[in-house]
């Protein structure tokens, strides 16, 4: 009899035990679907206002279009200041050889244009007045960004005069390890993408500079405040460490 009671008793606890688990589980998948409905509400908000920043951002590249346009018309006045500008920034000065610099002379302009839907792509394009070097007056380079990350590049084949190119003709095939800045002209930029078409996961770093740093503000590298800055910088990095230094030595003579 007792043993049977025993037994009783221990499947009336198991079963307890089960019955505790079955509502704790329920509980959780319960609490674990109210936060996915949360999370999805979340998603749907951030994806409204990631178009509405899009939307914002088509209004003022609309405004900007103008005050750009003005800004390009006082650059045309200033002798060699994309040049200036190219050889005063610190990843940019590492593209030009000492020909492309010369070729760079001619440059009149530089523009960055965003399409009118911005999340489709831009283009950049350089403006040379008549120059000895090739026939075109605009060389530009287009990313278009298509469905499930596809990029496709397109530039303008440069149309070289005789004798010209990068350098001396067309761009040279690389052989062995790759060639270093230096070596490579800033005009193989728009060679290399001739026939690439399609690409995924593009990170043209170039394109990067000029679109997100150079352009909004190619004074700042005109005056070289941007390397003043730097300078200052380390300045303050050096007075920093330099007072560290003399509180240590103060620290070792009191002791």
């Amino acid at each position: 009899m007792g043993a049977e009671k025993g037994k009783k008793q221990r499947s009336g606890e198991i079963e307890e035990e089960k019955n505790g688990a079955e509502v704790i589980d329920a509980e959780l998948v319960q609490s674990v679907e109210k936060l996915q409905a949360i999370q999805e509400d979340l998603e749907k908000i951030n994806e409204e206002a990631s178009e509405k920043v899009l939307e914002l951002e088509q209004q003022y590249n609309e405004i900007r279009k103008p005050v750009y346009d003005k800004r390009n018309d006082v650059i045309k006045c200033i002798p060699d200041f994309w040049l200036t500008a190219f050889m005063s920034h610190p990843a940019l000065t590492e593209l030009l050889t000492e020909e492309d610099q010369k070729v760079f002379e001619y440059l009149t302009n530089l523009e960055v244009e965003d399409f009118k839907d911005v999340k489709s792509g831009y283009s950049i394009t350089f403006k040379f007045k008549p120059n000895p070097y090739f026939e075109d007056t605009n060389l530009t380079k287009t990313f278009t960004f298509l469905e499930e990350g596809v990029t496709k590049i397109t530039a303008t084949n440069i149309k070289w005069k005789e004798g010209m190119g990068i350098p001396n003709g067309i761009s040279e095939e690389k052989k062995g390890s790759k060639r270093s800045h230096a070596e490579e002209s800033f005009f193989s930029w728009f060679s290399e993408s001739e026939f690439k078409g399609d690409m995924y996961e593009i990170n043209d770093e170039v394109a990067d500079i000029i679109k997100d740093d150079l352009w909004p503000n190619p004074l700042t590298y005109f005056n070289n405040e941007a390397e003043e800055d730097l300078e200052m910088d380390d300045d303050d990095d050096d007075e920093e460490n330099g007072s560290e230094g003399s509180e240590d030595d103060e620290d070792e003579e009191d002791n």
